[in-house]
């Protein structure tokens, strides 16, 4: 080396230096113009998008690779010794391709950032799968760029890669749990059961979620404090998402006692179906005598609120109860409670209760 340096005249030298220093101010003042240009071209021109990414890539890209790729074209230029060309060339090659990953990751970086602006309110979920995305992106991108550069250096990579294969193995079952909760964070942003905002309902547990992440989902429940789910339990699990309904199905259920006259038990269906029709946004499916409970006649009524919000359903619903109460009252028509009748015979001893159906039909 010492004497490869030493053939060299210093006029060579000299050279060398003066068309580096060269090259290298050139870059660089092409570096800064470019950055001038796309900030006067963001004020006059409407690509401020494309301007601003752009400018970007130009802000990141690095003096230091520059300064290396200026001396390998100089070293190329002047015909210096062909090993100091091929060495100077495979650590351009280096430098270029970390600036390229640089490059790459900013891109990656952008774009999901400005798809979160753009989609957060209308696609929470898809802003989630893009992140993981990019993650995913942005960890390849690294892979790839480090297995190039030591190719470039000479190291064997086919055995790197058995080796990393092997160690990928061993890796992959000791981190198996959390492994398995990325791909299952992948699986809820892809399918979509449900979405940032969302209501939903797992097991016990009730809340909105506010964030889908990629090992956990959090959800803030009713009473305001945090859950955390595994996303690996949440795709196992069975969950209601209650975002997702457009209306509600409401069932009434109305207790009428035994001795209730039959012309006022006709009457009850029809009292039951006006007080829902005439309430707004509600659709009337049917109204009738289910059953004889254990201590009143039951007519059941169902009817559909044709609005998902949850305020509106108990007004809705309250109405309706209010309706038919007023409308009972009207009609002289009693509300049943749990009761007991209890019977005495003559001999002053009570006797079993019978159920009231057989009141019923024993007084029939």
């Amino acid at each position: 080396m010492i004497d490869a340096i030493r053939q060299v005249a210093l006029t060579d030298w000299l050279a060398l230096l003066a068309l580096w220093l060269a090259l290298s101010a050139g870059l660089l003042l092409s570096r800064q113009a470019l950055l001038y240009l796309t900030m006067r071209g963001q004020t006059l021109a409407r690509l401020t998008q494309t301007l601003e990414v752009a400018r970007a890539l130009i802000q990141i890209t690095q003096p230091l690779v520059l300064a290396v790729v200026a001396l390998y074209v100089a070293l190329a230029l002047l015909g210096l010794p062909a090993a100091w060309t091929g060495a100077a060339g495979r650590v351009a090659l280096v430098a270029l391709l970390v600036q390229a990953a640089l490059w790459g990751n900013a891109l990656i970086s952008e774009a999901v950032e400005r798809y979160r602006h753009r989609r957060l309110a209308e696609d929470p979920s898809g802003v989630t799968a893009l992140q993981v995305f990019g993650f995913i992106g942005r960890l390849a991108l690294g892979t790839v760029t480090l297995l190039l550069i030591l190719d470039n250096l000479g190291v064997n990579i086919t055995a790197l890669l058995a080796s990393v294969g092997i160690a990928s193995i061993a890796i992959g079952l000791a981190v198996q749990n959390i492994l398995g909760d990325l791909f299952a964070s992948l699986s809820i942003v892809m399918d979509r059961p449900f979405m940032v905002g969302d209501f939903i309902i797992v097991d016990n547990f009730m809340g909105t979620v506010e964030r889908i992440g990629l090992r956990t989902t959090q959800v803030r429940s009713l009473s305001g404090e945090l859950l955390v789910f595994s996303n690996t339990d949440l795709t196992r699990s069975r969950l209601r998402n209650f975002k997702r309904m457009t209306e509600r199905r409401v069932v009434l259920l109305v207790n009428v006692p035994y001795e209730t006259a039959r012309e006022k038990l006709d009457r009850v269906p029809a009292i039951l179906r006006e007080a829902i029709e005439a309430q707004p946004k509600t659709r009337f499916e049917r109204a009738h005598f289910k059953e004889f409970g254990a201590y009143a006649l039951v007519f059941e009524a169902v009817y559909w609120v044709l609005d998902p919000d949850f305020n509106l359903y108990m007004d809705v619903q309250q109405a309706v109860n209010f309706a038919v109460l007023e409308r009972f009252r009207a009609e002289a028509i009693a509300l049943a409670y749990p009761a007991q009748v209890l019977f005495v015979h003559a001999d002053g001893q009570a006797s079993s209760t019978p159920s009231p159906l057989s009141q019923t039909c024993s007084a029939l």
